[in-house]
């Protein structure tokens, strides 16, 4: 997956937007963590990340990236569609990785925390 299209993905947009994401994410995440878990060699960072983009103390641009990176991780049909056995979500990863590397400051040890706490369950 190129950068061009992760740019995209991540690009900024609407508050209206940011807030129908959110509300996609919530809707979808555990189902699709469930999903994918075995298949994302990081997924306490995507869980702390979803943490960090659900937290009002993280700045509005960083939580807007996160929540493009985790709609997309949420969406089953993508460039390359989950349901795909070994590549499926190799498309999400990148996404993943690029808006976890950009907003990683401010991902904190109690988003951390509870990543791990709901992982452990």
């Amino acid at each position: 997956m190129d950068s061009i299209r992760i740019g995209e993905i991540l690009a900024p947009v609407s508050q209206d937007e940011t807030r129908r994401r959110e509300s996609r994410v919530r809707a979808s995440l555990w189902s699709t963590v469930r999903r994918a878990a075995g298949k994302i060699p990081f997924m306490d960072e995507v869980v702390a990340s979803y943490y960090c983009a659900i937290d009002s103390r993280t700045p509005y641009r960083a939580r807007a990236t996160l929540l493009a990176a985790l709609a997309y991780f949420v969406l089953p049909f993508d460039v390359m569609p989950d349901f795909l056995a070994v590549i499926g979500f190799t498309d999400d990863m990148a996404v993943l990785m690029a808006a976890i590397t950009a907003i990683r400051p401010h991902i904190k040890d109690r988003h951390r925390q509870a990543a791990r706490a709901m992982l452990d369950k």
